[in-house]
């Protein structure tokens, strides 16, 4: 086996890896790894051929994540995913990271308790599938519209503080993608509430989702149902925060498997964790 820096090269390879896994991400979220910092992703190779793949994202170099640890099912059971994964702690050490985020399965926490991650809090994907959608592309310019540029700098700045650190990068791409699906709520000329959405492979993944009350939670969610055209919506959500629990459940999401989100080293920028109804994504924070 051999482990060498992914390029975009190797984006097709991962793509095939992602389908097997059942996995939402899309061609513009490996580029998005890799313009975040070639260097620090990675790819196996057994006989020349990609099996596995493993990303990093550094944060203001306050903290980094690691996400995207993919083996190809047929060659499991050879310590693929293990080699992949210390790959990535020994770059982000030699890089003096003080701190290694993740969001791990339930099959994956033991072995990153044995490499010294703590638990920090859980999250649970849910998702809603919908057999009509009644929103038209008309819709989603109209959510286009809705939203005015100067928002987007009292966004990101709040999310400096929400999320931890800068990550302005990806949210930005975020919204040149899927303008429709970011909003923001203000009151009194001061935000209350934002979100982003992801357009997947497979569905549209709203996240980040941060509110500062219930009623501004709702709008916003309420604005994504509207704006999102897809069948399929993914959501990333804090299970302690019950109000956007209660909510997603009132408008028909349904439970579908469990994460926690877990670090390695001095957690000391971990944001504003009690404004966010859901994540990023595992992949990115």
């Amino acid at each position: 086996m051999h482990l060498r820096a992914m390029t975009k090269r190797d984006i097709p390879d991962a793509q095939c890896l992602k389908e097997i896994a059942g996995w939402n991400q899309t061609e513009t979220d490996w580029e998005r790894f890799l313009e975040a910092g070639e260097a620090g992703c990675f790819v196996a190779e057994l006989d020349g051929q990609v099996c596995g793949t493993a990303t990093t994202i550094s944060f203001e170099n306050r903290f980094a994540w690691v996400g995207m640890v993919l083996v190809d099912p047929a060659c499991r059971g050879r310590g693929i995913g293990t080699r992949l994964l210390a790959q990535t702690i020994e770059y982000l050490d030699a890089q003096r990271i003080p701190c290694i985020k993740l969001d791990a399965t339930p099959q994956g926490r033991p072995l990153y308790e044995k490499l010294g991650f703590l638990p920090e809090y859980e999250i649970e994907r849910w998702t809603l599938r919908r057999t009509a959608v009644q929103a038209a592309r008309t819709s989603e310019a109209r959510c286009c519209a809705d939203f005015p540029p100067s928002l987007l700098k009292d966004i990101l700045e709040t999310d400096r503080e929400v999320f931890g650190a800068n990550r302005s990068f990806l949210l930005k791409s975020l919204h040149q993608q899927a303008p429709a699906l970011t909003a923001g709520i203000t009151s009194e000329g001061k935000l209350q509430g934002y979100t982003f959405g992801r357009k997947g492979s497979f569905a549209d993944h709203l996240g980040p989702w941060m509110a500062n009350n219930a009623t501004v939670a709702r709008a916003l969610l309420e604005r994504f149902l509207t704006c999102s055209i897809r069948d399929v919506l993914i959501v990333d959500w804090l299970k302690s925060n019950i109000v956007a629990g209660q909510l997603l459940r009132s408008f028909g999401f349904s439970y579908a498997r469990p994460l926690t989100r877990m670090y390695r080293g001095e957690n000391a920028h971990p944001g504003s964790v009690e404004r966010v109804c859901a994540i990023l994504g595992p992949e990115f924070g």
